[in-house]
Formats: structure tokens, C-alpha cells, sequence
């Protein structure tokens, strides 16, 4: 794939006539107003059928589990998975949206992914049958807000060993006690997935990670207002506290302790997937960018000339560019490997998640450059997109950890 296809450019037009008329006349209130951006999400899902997709889809998978498990139970050969391959396009109506959210709006995207993908994620892999029934659907329609909870104030990149939010046995039941912090749609979120140690009065270093699905409203169970932050401003970001949080094992994902890797690389499978949608956020921040930065060019007279015509301008514009082909390739990269049923290693979403979140950080602040000081005002837009590009090097693990999981991989060889 080297371009997009006609249908997926009638599907780019028809979203971006939607932002323009939904989103971009609201943009101040977005950043500015605090107003939460689920209700424009959810009109985007239901305008395009994104919800009625995702329950279909979600219906299809809970019918093959159903089988899977009621030949399992009768002594039978389960049924084969249904086949990954040709589903290119389905990963490709996913990305356009990010894409062209990301050129006015990257906390939305944010804010969108954590809810619909982390969070349902987390209880898809590992949780019941049940569990995926009770909670995961509404996730993927946007009918309720999610959050995934694993950053604590003292853990950021060694958030498994420096983790100290607890979960301890008490009959039947568990409680839960612990702190997080930089949590996406924490203040507004009805879905909560909190991944803590079990407390068995053993090492902490030693003790399983657990995950749990929690709601908003639970005794013990406190949301903080949105935090303040440099970019980002349309994604609400707060904390968690839980003070003895009682829960059955009914919340406990999988109701089993006994998870693989202590419940770690369902943690790592969701970082994945998060690192691999960065690209398409990148690649939203850069096209903006460099559009602003074309057409001022060519507009911005200085010594009797457009500021395109000197070289040094040519030469920002031009490295734009190149940075805007790379990453659309490597989301162009994603939609294949999803067409032919792959999946990306955990060293390829790191280097994915690294090459774009540098490519579109550097982008922004050239175009702010290009712009001089009006790319330094909120009306040109880049000042926007520089600060929003940025926490692409930070979370879902920054680049000093994309780079230690690349090099280990490739040490391994």
C-alpha cells in the first residue's frame, strides 16, 4: 500500500466535513473551556456507524467464545478461529478518524483510544466471557467513558516495580488501597481498570500484578477534578485514590490470580497497542503543521519577497515532509500487517511509537519557527499542536524506554 484507496478517501473527506462543522468552530472551547469531549465523540460514532460496527463485531466475537467454550465443556474440538486476513480495511476506517482528529484535536484522540481501546482491551484479553458481556461493549460504543489505571505518582517508566497500590484478600472478597496519577479520562470515567499488586505480607517485588474492573461511585472510590497540563487540553487527565475498595472476585479480570506472567504481559499487549496508534496521531499532527507552514510561507512577505522563496524555509518545509512520508508509511505498514492477520512486536510498536513521536514533535516546533511569532500565538494553531505533540514522547512509555525495548530485541538476535 502506497496510497490511500478511493473508498478510504471518501471516508477522509466525509470526517473532516464532520470536524470542520462539529469540532474546529469549537476548538477554544475544547482547550480552553473545559468542556469534556465525549458527547462530539460520540455523535462522530454514531454519524458514521462506528457504534453499530462495534457491536456487531463485538457480538461476533462473544458468539465464537460461546462456542469455544461449550466444545470445550462437551469434550469437543473447538472451532477455528475465524482468519485475521483481509481486514486491512477495517483497520484503516479506524485510522483515518485518529488521523484527522489528531490535525485539530489530539486529545480527543487521546481521550478516545484510552476508553474504547485500552481500556476494553484490558477486559477482552484476560476477562470472562461474563466480564466482556457486563463491560466491554459499552467501552467500544462510547456509551461509557473508560479509564486504564497503572501510572502511580512514584512509578512512571518502572510502573510494575515500583507499583504500590494493593489488593488484599479478605473472605470472599478483595480490598483495594492505592493512589494513580496521570490517569486519561479519570475524572469523568464510569469504567475503570486498576492494576495493582496482591498483597500476600510477601516482597512487593515478588507479588502478582492483578487487574481490576471498577465504577465510578464506588464507596472508597475517589476521581479528582482535571489536572492542568502543557498540551493535550481536550483529553482529561486526573487521579485516583481508593481507600478500602471492597470488591468480589466477579471484578477481579479473569476471577483468577493464577494469569499468566502475574498479569504483566496482558499490561504489555495493551502498551502495544497503544504504541502502535501513535503513528496515526503523529501523522495527523504533521500534515496540520505542515500545511499551516506551506501556506504562510507563500503568503508571509519579508524584504520584498514570500518567505518560501529563501532557502532556510525551503529547507524546514522540506524535512517536513519527509518526516510527513516516513510515518505515513509506517501507518500504511500497520493497515498491511493487519490485512495479512499480523500483529507488530513489541520491539516494532517501540520503534514505531519512537520514530513518530520524535517526527511529529520536531515538525511542530519547525512549524512554529517557520511562523516566527505568530507560530508562537494560540490563533496560528502550531503553538496548539507543539505542545499536544509532545506528551507523544512521554506516555504509553517514553522514548528512553521504546529505545531500551528496540536495543534488547535486537541484542537478542
Amino acid at each position: 500500500m502506497f496510497q490511500w484507496t478511493d473508498e478510504q478517501e471518501m471516508v477522509r473527506t466525509a470526517v473532516r466535513q464532520f470536524i470542520d462543522k462539529e469540532i474546529r468552530p469549537r476548538i477554544e472551547e475544547f482547550e480552553h473551556g473545559d468542556t469534556p469531549p465525549y458527547e462530539v465523540l460520540r455523535k462522530l460514532f454514531r454519524d458514521f456507524g462506528m457504534d453499530a460496527a462495534a457491536r456487531d463485531r463485538f457480538a461476533k466475537q462473544i458468539a465464537f467464545e460461546k462456542e469455544v467454550a461449550a466444545a470445550l465443556e462437551a469434550g469437543e474440538n473447538p472451532p477455528e478461529k475465524p482468519s485475521r486476513k483481509g481486514d486491512g480495511g477495517s483497520a484503516s476506517l479506524t485510522l483515518i478518524p485518529i488521523i484527522e482528529l489528531c490535525r485539530v484535536c489530539p486529545g480527543m484522540v487521546t481521550a478516545l483510544g484510552v476508553s474504547t481501546g485500552l481500556t476494553s482491551a484490558a477486559i477482552l484479553s484476560k476477562g470472562t466471557i461474563a466480564q466482556k458481556e457486563r463491560w466491554a461493549q459499552d467501552l467500544l460504543t462510547l456509551d461509557k467513558v473508560g479509564a486504564w489505571a497503572i501510572t502511580e505518582p512514584n512509578s512512571g517508566s518502572d510502573a510494575f516495580g515500583s507499583m504500590l497500590s494493593t489488593a488484599r484478600r479478605d473472605g470472599d472478597e478483595y480490598v483495594l488501597n492505592g493512589s494513580k496519577t496521570f490517569i486519561t479520562n479519570g475524572p469523568y470515567a464510569d469504567t475503570i481498570v486498576f492494576i495493582c499488586k496482591l498483597d500476600e505480607g510477601n516482597d512487593p517485588k515478588d507479588r502478582k500484578i492483578l487487574s481490576f474492573v471498577l465504577e465510578s461511585g464506588m464507596p472508597g472510590l475517589e476521581q479528582s477534578k482535571p489536572l492542568r497540563k502543557m498540551g493535550m487540553h481536550s483529553s482529561p487527565t486526573g487521579e485516583l485514590f481508593l481507600n478500602d475498595v471492597r470488591v468480589g472476585r466477579d471484578r477481579l479480570i479473569g476471577e483468577t490470580e493464577d494469569v499468566p506472567s502475574g498479569g504483566r504481559e496482558g499490561a504489555k499487549a495493551t502498551f502495544m497497542q497503544e504504541r502502535s496508534g501513535v503513528a496515526a496521531m503523529a501523522l495527523g499532527i504533521i500534515e496540520e503543521c505542515l500545511d499551516i507552514a506551506v501556506r504562510y510561507a507563500k503568503d508571509r512577505v519579508q524584504f520584498g519577497r514570500p518567505i518560501g522563496d529563501f532557502q532556510l524555509i525551503q529547507d524546514k518545509l522540506a524535512r517536513m515532509e519527509v518526516a510527513r512520508l516516513n510515518v505515513e508509511n509506517l501507518v500504511f505498514r500497520t493497515i498491511e500487517m493487519s490485512a495479512a492477520g499480523r500483529s507488530m512486536t513489541l520491539a516494532e510498536a517501540s520503534a514505531m511509537k519512537l520514530y513518530s513521536a520524535r517526527a511529529a514533535t520536531e515538525v511542530a516546533l519547525e512549524a512554529v519557527q517557520v511562523l516566527g511569532g505568530n507560530g508562537y500565538m494560540s490563533e496560528f494553531r502550531v503553538e496548539q499542536l507543539a505542545r499536544d505533540a509532545k506528551v507523544l514522547q512521554i506516555y504509553a512509555g517514553t522514548d528512553e524506554i521504546q529505545i531500551t525495548h528496540i536495543a534488547k530485541d535486537l541484542l537478542r538476535r
